[in-house]
């Protein structure tokens, strides 16, 4: 929601003469999916100094309830967002299942950690069980109402989706949810979210949708656009035009004024050999782009003045991810925790390294080349990203409890249209069309279900059109509250300078 405007209330000072105004610069908050599948990330607790201290980043997205990273956020003010793995829902749906997992999974960090969201799994709709998908609004609701049970009442409760829940993506304004599941599944959960106020979770990818002549749309670069015969609008960004789309669904059931939050999206820094559109340079792109539409408050064509609830993919390159060389290359910071692009997310202005990071196929030995001194020195409040730039190795505790987190296209787009890989090993661990395995109750949720979502992006929520105004403004909108004004009025007449 757009920031309230203050200039109703100029009127009550237009006699004071304002002299010097100094506002300070805007800061941009924003959220990042944190996955552990790499051998030389730093520890949980450096992690999460460094976001505090060094960053403005705001929010993170955990792909499990890992105590180790879940107790590393506790007094730090990072909202986190924790999830339940997909073999957990069915226990979920039942009040003691769900009164067990909040105990367990809740109780003993909250609100010392800041647990602001929990997610019911990830991209369900994507693993064709149908044990998962019917018992997942079932699960939503128990979970729901055993955090309200156990005094928790703020923490609210969502599960994130691909874009493949659209049959129609479209135009934007054609769009609808799949056929059956849209009666049976989508309105009685944005029924839940309505009610319980919380978010609409979608994983939208214009990555996984793009070629070599949709590239400049997929950036909302400058472009001539896609027409959307049925509201007159052309859009300009695929991002703004896939999450009109799902707007557009959710109209249709009647609940277009359930918020939207984007669980996922990202651009990787490498892919396949010859892929256009793929470095450092449109990685920056469009993320920077997506921090200006998430928070500065244009929205979108169909929801106009929104900001919305916003998390990148990923925090960093994971060299131990499986599939295509993109799997591991869409972080926004090296392992030493220095950046990996400059988007203005430091605190302190520090920009990438001039060291560029290893590759991502290299070995282990060579990909872990510095201290752990020296990547926990980076989180330091006073010590400057630089004094991080040698590369520390540090295992993270319970890394095998997080699965695969980062996207896998099955038709990453290139020059020549084919990418030379597939995503087995990904299906194999939960994602794609098959339904995955059944996991156990405490075992590890099934990030990598999210896969799935980004292969039907690719078919239809990449071509959807986006939004016309591709850049959205930034926050840097002079206000100045009123109660300064309206002092300086008052000091100015009892000193005689009115």
């Amino acid at each position: 929601m757009a920031p309230p405007s203050w200039q109703g209330h100029a009127a009550a000072v237009l006699s004071v003469p304002l002299l010097i105004l100094v506002v300070a610069p805007s800061t941009t908050a924003i959220g990042v999916n944190y996955g552990t599948k790499g051998d030389n990330l730093p520890p949980p607790a450096t992690v999460a100094s460094f976001l505090a201290n060094r960053t403005r980043i705001d929010r993170v997205k955990l792909f499990d309830t890992n105590p180790d990273m879940v107790r590393a956020f506790a007094g730090t003010g990072i909202a986190v967002m924790v999830t339940a793995g997909n073999g957990d829902i069915p226990k979920l749906a039942t009040k003691d299942g769900a009164g067990a997992w909040v105990a367990a999974n809740v109780a003993p960090y909250y609100p010392s950690t800041d647990i602001s969201l929990v997610s019911v799994g990830n991209e369900i709709m994507d693993t064709a069980d149908k044990a998962l998908i019917s018992n997942l609004v079932p699960a939503m609701r128990a979970l729901k109402a055993a955090l309200v049970a156990a005094g928790y009442p703020k923490i609210r409760v969502s599960t994130p989706h691909s874009l493949g829940i659209l049959s129609v993506s479209e135009p934007p304004s054609a769009s609808r949810f799949r056929d059956g599941f849209d009666r049976a599944v989508f309105a009685p959960m944005l029924a839940f979210h309505r009610q319980s106020r919380s978010p609409f979770m979608v994983n939208p990818y214009p990555y996984f949708g793009y070629n070599g002549v949709t590239l400049p749309y997929a950036l909302a670069r400058p472009n001539p656009g896609v027409p959307d015969p049925g509201t007159g609008i052309t859009y300009t960004s695929m991002f703004e035009a896939q999450l009109d789309s799902v707007y557009s669904a959710m109209k249709k059931l009647g609940f277009e004024d359930v918020e939207i939050a984007v669980g996922e999206t990202g651009w990787p820094t490498k892919a396949e050999d010859g892929q256009i559109g793929v470095s450092t340079a449109e990685a920056a792109e469009y993320n920077r782009y997506l921090i200006g539409e998430a928070s500065g408050g244009s929205g979108t064509p169909l929801m106009p003045k929104r900001t919305f609830e916003t998390y990148i993919f990923a925090l960093f390159n994971e060299n131990l991810k499986p599939g295509p060389v993109a799997e591991r290359n869409f972080g926004l910071f090296y392992a030493n925790l220095t950046p990996v692009y400059d988007v203005g997310l430091m605190k302190d202005g520090v920009k990438t390294a001039a060291t560029p990071a290893p590759a991502p196929d290299e070995s282990k030995a060579a990909q872990s080349a510095v201290k752990k001194d020296d990547v926990e020195a980076a989180a330091a409040p006073e010590e400057t990203a630089a004094s991080a730039s040698a590369p520390g190795p540090s295992s993270v505790d319970g890394e095998a409890s997080s699965k695969a987190t980062g996207p896998s296209p099955s038709e990453a787009p290139s020059q020549s249209g084919s990418t030379g890989e597939d995503k087995t090993p990904e299906k194999e661990e939960g994602g794609g069309d098959a339904p995955p395995p059944a996991a156990s109750a405490s075992g590890p949720p099934d990030e990598a279900s999210e896969t799935a979502a980004k292969d039907v992006d690719a078919a239809g929520g990449g071509k959807t059109p986006a939004p016309a105004g591709a850049e959205s403004q930034g926050s840097s909108n002079l206000r100045v509250p009123v109660s300064c004004l309206l002092t300086v009025a008052l000091s100015l007449a009892l000193t005689g300078g009115i």
